[in-house]
């Protein structure tokens, strides 16, 4: 690839990695007003990751623009550093997301998951007081479980819903409670629970409570993080094949600009 070429692809690219990035930016300052605690503690990561993809990208593209090969050198060493990073987040976002598939329940169309089947660092991550109490509040104040009862209006529609896994695991006991449902939101309790699983005992009706301090609740929780990890892992894969072109783009770039003089 000639200088011409090498240069004018890495310029086009980084400016618009620059939009990208101011994007992304914007994005994170409009999370930032909002009052919802949830998307707020996602606002410094995605100014941070804008901010990162800015910076690389002005880079690249002075070191094209200017043809300097110094500019380029360190855009690439920045560029390898992204790729190495994804490239380590992939990996550890297939192994942790490998674990505990959920399991079938008789007449529901629908499948409950156990904490025990999560990988050890989803354990570890949501057995933490603090990061659960700050998960949990997120939960109540989507209405979520509360929604189920206008979503479904009578019993025969709820119990072949296909809930999902946070619906399944924090808006209901579990089914090895063996209490009936009364409604999509209501359960009668006055039934002794057949199983000796605590989560039978700390399930409670109001909306505030209902499965959220179960550990069923935490691992549909879990459940639907490798979900969205696994999502990512392979939105990754295309990405680092797609970074690795630019980065082979760019050697070329910088490999000719050391041999042209510099642009002023």
């Amino acid at each position: 690839m000639n200088t011409a070429t090498s240069t004018f692809v890495v310029r086009w690219i980084n400016f618009l990695t620059m939009l990208l990035a101011v994007s992304v930016i914007g994005f994170g300052v409009w999370m930032s007003t909002h009052h919802d605690s949830c998307r707020k503690s996602l606002t410094l990561p995605v100014i941070g990751l804008g901010a990162i993809i800015l910076v690389i990208s002005i880079i690249g593209f002075l070191g094209a623009l200017k043809n300097n090969s110094i500019l380029l050198w360190i855009y690439l060493i920045l560029l390898c550093l992204i790729l190495v990073g994804i490239l380590v987040f992939t990996v550890f976002a297939f192994i942790v997301t490998n674990s505990g598939s959920g399991h079938q329940v008789s007449g529901l169309r629908y499948k409950e998951y156990q904490l025990q089947d999560c990988s050890s660092w989803f354990l570890k991550q949501l057995n933490n007081t603090h990061n659960w109490e700050r998960l949990k509040s997120c939960l109540v104040k989507s209405d979520d479980c509360n929604n189920l009862a206008r979503e479904y209006k009578t019993l025969k529609q709820y119990k072949s819903a296909r809930l999902t896994p946070i619906e399944a695991g924090c808006c209901r006991p579990p089914s090895e409670c063996g209490y009936p449902a009364v409604n999509a939101s209501y359960y009668d309790l006055s039934f002794r629970p057949i199983s000796s699983n605590k989560d039978c005992e700390l399930y409670k009706n109001s909306r505030g409570v209902k499965c959220y301090n179960c550990d069923s609740c935490k691992a549909g929780v879990a459940q639907y993080m490798k979900i969205e990890w696994r999502a990512v892992a392979i939105f990754n894969v295309f990405l680092f094949v797609v970074l690795s072109i630019i980065y082979l783009v760019g050697c070329c770039a910088r490999r000719n600009a050391a041999k042209s003089p510099e642009k002023v």
